[in-house]
This record gives C-alpha cells, structure tokens and sequence, in this order.
C-alpha cells in the first residue's frame, strides 16, 4: 500500500487518532471513513492491517497528526515495514526534530522567540519619534502620521501568504534565512530613506519580511516540542508580539531624544543583523516532511531505487504544491469557522494595540503634558499588564493542560478556559483608561488601566494562537499565516480613524465604543469550549 505505515499502532488508537483527527482541516476524511465503513466489520479491517480493504487507507493515512509524525505514537516492527517508504529510522532517529537534545530544541525555540520579539519590537520602536519624522519630511498630514507606524503591520498581511506555503515545500530554515537577511536590508534602507514615499514603502517592506518568524514559529513549535509542553513554548514565543511592541516606545523614546529617530532604525538593525547570525550559525530544518523528503532523494541517489518517497510525500510537483498551499490561509480564514472566529478574536484586540500606540503619545502629550523621552513610559502600563498575563497563562494554562493530558482526556478547546477568563480585562481596562483620560486624573490612574488592557490582552491572544496550532497541527504555519493575515490588516488600518473618533466622542465614550465591541468578542471562547469538539467534527476543510 502506497500511504501504509511502516508499523501500526494499536486497534483502540488508530480509531482514536482517526476521530480527533476530523479537527484538522486538513482531515476532511477522517470521520467519513469510519462512518462509511461497515460497523460490523471495521474492527475486522483494522485488526486484520489488510491495505485491500477500502477504508483501511482512509483510517490509518488519517491516523496521523503533527506529534504522530515525530513522536512514539507507532510501534515498529521490521516484518510491517513498507521497502520504499521512508519515514524515522527508530522512535528514537536523532534525525526527527522530536528526539534532538533538549538543549537544541529549546535554544533554537528561544532563538525563534527572539526574533519573534525583534520584528514587532520594530514595529513601534519609533512610535514617540513621529512627530519628528514628520518634522524631517515636512509632512502634517495627520492619515500619515498613524500611517508610517500601522504600514510596517500591513506588511504582516502580505508577507505570511507567500512565506506560509514555501515554509511548507522547501522547510522553515530557508525562508528564516532569506527574512533575516531582507529584514536588516530594508531596515538600513527606512533609517536613510529621504523623503516620506520612501520611508514607508521601506517600512512595509521591512513588515513584509519582519513577519517571518510570526508565520513560522508555531510551526517549529509544532515541530520540535510535544503537546505536554507546547504551552510554555508558546508562551515563550508569544512574548514577541505581545511585550514587544510595548517595550519598542520606551526604547524608542529615549533613543530618539538622544540620537535622532533614525537610530531606532539602526538600534533594530544591528540586533536583527546579530540574529540572522545566530540563525546561520545555530539552526537547523525541523520540517518533518522536508527532511524525510531530503532523506529519501539522498536514499533514491544511493540505492538507484525510485520507487522510495517520503511517507509524507505529497505526489504533488513543486508548483502545484505551491498553488494548493497558497490559497491554504485563506480557506482557513473564510471556510472554517473556528479560524475565522478565533482570528477576529484576536485581530480586533492587536487592533486596539496599535489604536494605543498610534494615540498614546499624543494623549499623554496633550493630556499630561508629557515630552521627549518621558513620553515613552506612557507604554509602560501596556508592557507591564503583558508580562503579568505572560506569567498567569504560563502557570494556569500549562496546568490546566496538564491535569488534562494526565488524565487522557485533552482536547484543544481546554486551552480556552484561561481566554474565556481574560476576555473580561480587555474592555474593563479599556473604560478605566478611557475616563480617565478624559477628566484627566493623576496619569498612574491610565496607565494602570491599560496595563489591564495589556493583561486582557495577553489572557485572550496566548490561549487563542495556542488553541489554533494544537487544532491544525501539521498545518500550523498555515493556520498562524490566516491568523497573522488578518490581524494584520486590522491592526494596520483599524487605527487609521482612532484620531477621528476621539476628536468626535471623546477619549471616555471613544474607549467605551471600543469596549463595548470587545464585550461582544467574550462569549467567543465559551462557545467553544462548549461546542468545540463538535464544530470541528463538522465543520472540516478540504485543503
């Protein structure tokens, strides 16, 4: 049999893989084939390993998911080998991502989550040095002043629709590489740009290729750590893209007062060109499917026998695969409603981080009267709540998870409980900044507020991305690229108007406005912690 394994697991898992797996978009099948299957005999089929029997392909190819792939789900046993199928040597191949030393798959997850944490820092690094970027252009338009910050996120959008689907046919280190090395040329283009049309189409470009590490790292997550700790791993990864944008002004603020904004550009660059070296250096392929891949052209070289294929093999050339991955992203977002709901989710609250950061340098000045570096510190209260949510999800969600797969009976939808809890702090500290602002109260009484907002934030946007990348497993790069796409766009256009509506509402009923959509966003995670496993049997996805 073409896709038979090279050995098979027991009766009770391959019909309990074969049923999970119906959450994976990419298992369409998976539920079909044991329905369809004769009830009466699909104990028969299964128990027998007889590849003639129709359902047999269907159950077994479909009894695979990302830990599957790489972990000690499979028994091995010589006389149940397949001769021109390539998979692990062993359970324990030190050429699986799953079995290499702690030490390797932990650094080259802290290296992804640094620069995780660099690309978003860049995004707003800057922030408090706008109004002397406007100054340097002799620009007062106001659409361009929220522009030059929100343009960098746009490239978030575009960039993950290519990135996503090469990761996935020629393996994350190439295009890590390639990222790095775009990401520091075109940072060194933004810091010398000489008019404001050539400063923002460096600055898009700069999100464009910055995006990388966002689109790949819950792939490489995937990849090398097991779903026992996946959670801290996403923790630590996730702190890119939640802490980092807030740390980024109060750099910025200080770096622009003493240096000039072009020195923020500078500051990033040195440290990404510092990056792109550790990567050359320290980081290996972790694709399961591109290495086995390698593994059996180098065994077709060697034996003359081309027969051999990965067991991963997709039988699809290099352009149909790139064709049929990607429009993967996008058929997340529109056709399964567990993408989409999740990813609104968290495009509307990274929509209201960025909404802070185009506004809060202006309210503090206005408000507070606060100037140059000092100006900065307003994001404190944002950066602070973050790493407050960072250490309850790391805590409370990994034990969580734990009690349940101690037990044997996780799912994904346990990931939520800890979002349906946070989702509450996002507009609680959205009022709290807003009227206070507006009746300008002593500015420890804001900037507590939106250090709530930050650890709402937090406590809705960690559970959300870890909750899609134990749904779709071995397509998770793909699931975090819709994800990645359209928080982007939001985050990227939604603060366009923020000026607008406080000039119009106020600073209270403008946050009010923006709290009263996050209270609709709430109910989200409890329904699917209550309907989940049931939507995903339902609502599957052919990829």
């Amino acid at each position: 049999m073409a896709k038979s394994l090279r050995g098979q697991p027991s009766r009770n898992k391959i019909l309990e893989l074969a049923t999970e797996e119906a959450n994976d978009a990419d298992i369409p099948t998976a539920l079909g084939a044991l329905d369809k299957a004769p009830r009466g005999n699909l104990s028969k089929i299964i128990e027998s390993g007889d590849p003639s029997q129709p359902a047999f392909d269907g159950i077994i190819e479909k009894a695979t998911r990302a830990e599957s792939l790489s972990s000690e789900e499979f028994q091995y046993s010589p006389e149940d080998e397949e001769p021109n199928i390539v998979w692990w040597d062993s359970p324990e191949d030190p050429q699986n991502p799953m079995k290499w030393p702690f030490k390797k798959r932990w650094g080259t997850v802290i290296l992804v989550s640094v620069l995780t944490f660099l690309t978003p820092l860049a995004s707003s690094i800057f922030a408090p040095g706008v109004p002397e970027v406007m100054k340097t252009f002799h620009s007062t338009n106001d659409m361009l002043e929220g522009f030059m910050v929100s343009v960098y996120v746009l490239g978030f959008a575009f960039g993950p629709l290519i990135i996503a689907p090469l990761s996935e046919m020629y393996g994350r280190l190439p295009l890590y590489h390639i990222c790095n090395m775009c990401f520091v040329i075109w940072t060194i283009a933004a810091a010398t740009a000489s008019n404001m049309s050539m400063f923002i189409v460096f600055r898009f470009l700069m999100g464009c290729f910055g995006g990388a590490p966002l689109v790949l790292g819950g792939g490489t997550i995937a990849d090398l750590i097991s779903c026992e700790q996946r959670g801290t791993a996403m923790v630590v990864w996730m702190m890119g893209p939640t802490i980092g944008p807030c740390v980024g002004p109060i750099i910025g603020g200080f770096l622009t007062q003493a240096k000039g904004w072009r020195w923020n550009f500078w500051f990033v660059a040195i440290i990404a060109g510092s990056c792109a070296v550790a990567s050359f250096l320290l980081m290996s392929e972790t694709s399961a499917q591109v290495i086995l891949e390698r593994k059996a052209r180098r065994l077709r070289e060697e034996t003359g026998n081309i027969k051999l294929k990965s067991r991963l093999d997709s039988g699809l050339s290099p352009r149909d695969l790139f064709m049929f991955s990607i429009i993967r992203p996008t058929k997340m977002l529109t056709r399964s409603s567990i993408c989409f709901a999740i990813s609104l989710y968290c495009a509307i609250t990274y929509s209201y981080l960025y909404i802070m950061f185009t506004t809060f340098t202006a309210v503090f000045q206005a408000q507070y009267h606060w100037h140059g570096g000092v100006a900065g510190l307003s994001f404190l209260g944002l950066g602070i709540g973050s790493l407050m949510g960072q250490i309850v999800f790391t805590k409370w969600g990994n034990k969580t998870a734990a009690k349940h797969l101690e037990s044997g009976d996780f799912k994904p939808e346990h990931r939520l409980y800890i979002m349906a809890i946070g989702g509450f702090f996002l507009p609680v500290g959205l009022f709290w900044y807003g009227w206070s602002v507006q009746v300008q109260t002593h500015y420890m009484v804001p900037i507590t507020g939106s250090g709530v907002m930050g650890f709402g934030l937090l406590m809705t946007f960690m559970p959300a991305n870890t909750y899609l990348v134990d749904v779709f497993t071995i397509h998770a790069a793909s699931a975090m690229a819709a994800n990645t796409v359209l928080r982007s766009l939001c985050a990227a256009l939604i603060p366009l108007s923020s000026k607008k509506m406080y000039a119009a509402m106020g600073y209270g009923w403008g946050n009010s406005l923006l709290g009263f959509v996050a209270l609709l966003l709430v109910p989200i995670p409890f329904l699917f912690i209550k309907f989940g496993e049931r939507i995903r049997a339902r609502d599957t996805v052919k990829l």
